[in-house]
């Protein structure tokens, strides 16, 4: 019979792809493995260092430009109608109480209110309400047999057009934009970006990918700065993640309908084409 250590001996032979004896442990090609030859090394630094090149010329897949370069975000047409919250400190607070002459209004306003939206509520509503007040008066100097004079038309405008200035100037004071937090400026960003990247004959064309592409690039840009100032937020970096592939979906199927729009939105957007197109790392 075979003695305990030839038997230990031809297991470990056996179970061992080495031709060196008794390695029970090492493979083969570890065992046999041989070191790079110096143009392998030359080559692996070569290509490390292309790649290197390459990264550095790569727009942000994030910010959409080239790192140190931010001019084409500076001047592009998104930036332009975006308010940030240090626009909205710096305008000027409306007085407490109401001065003669026009209503003053605020340089930016709550709640979606647009240019035609400020001229219904602070011109043609005051004017409006002092007709109501003339016609009430009519009817009821009308049931009495009565008329209308001009001294009573006197007094409704100089008791009631005070009254109507006093009130525009309160609501002015209410939608001023200096009173909302960051979901209202956000609220007001969106609006901006429908208006601005909606079609001419449809103004509110939520749907266009134009209008999709630039409100996600706001975003974008808000959970960006949002993750600098909180470094550990880990959410904010899942849904930045987000929100930077779903904008790249969006411009792809731009590009293979409309490659013409798909340009023009790009330049609108401050993106480099490269920055939302082929694999995006984050």
């Amino acid at each position: 019979m075979l003695s305990a250590r030839r038997l230990a001996q031809c297991s470990r032979m056996t179970a061992s792809t080495s031709r060196v004896k008794f390695a029970s442990i090492h493979s083969s090609a570890v065992l046999q493995a041989k070191a790079k030859s110096p143009e392998a090394k030359a080559n692996l630094a070569k290509r490390l260092a292309r790649e290197k090149a390459a990264g550095l010329n790569r727009p942000h897949v994030v910010l959409g430009n080239k790192p140190g370069d931010e001019s084409k975000w500076r001047n592009c047409d998104l930036t332009k109608i975006l308010v940030s919250e240090e626009d909205v400190r710096a305008t000027p607070a409306l007085p407490a109480q109401p001065e003669e002459g026009d209503v003053k209004l605020p340089t930016y306003t709550n709640f979606g209110i647009g240019e035609s939206e400020k001229k219904m509520l602070f011109e043609t509503l005051p004017e409006m309400s002092i007709e109501a007040h003339r016609l009430v008066l009519q009817r009821d100097l009308a049931r009495e047999d009565a008329q209308i004079t001009p001294n009573d038309l006197q007094e409704i405008e100089g008791y009631y057009g005070p009254l109507e200035h006093h009130k525009a100037s309160m609501l002015a004071r209410i939608v001023d934009l200096r009173n909302a937090n960051a979901k209202g400026i956000a609220f007001e960003n969106r609006r901006r970006c429908v208006e601005a990247f909606s079609e001419d004959g449809n103004p509110n064309d939520t749907g266009r990918p134009e209008v999709q592409a630039a409100i996600l690039t706001m975003q974008i840009r808000n959970v960006w700065d949002h993750i600098h100032k909180f470094k550990h937020d880990i959410g904010s970096r899942r849904s930045l993640r987000t929100l930077v592939h779903k904008r790249a979906k969006i411009l792809k199927y731009l590009k293979r309908k409309d490659r013409d729009r798909y340009d023009a939105v790009l330049d609108r957007l401050g993106l480099e084409p490269k920055s939302v197109e082929g694999e995006l790392v984050i």
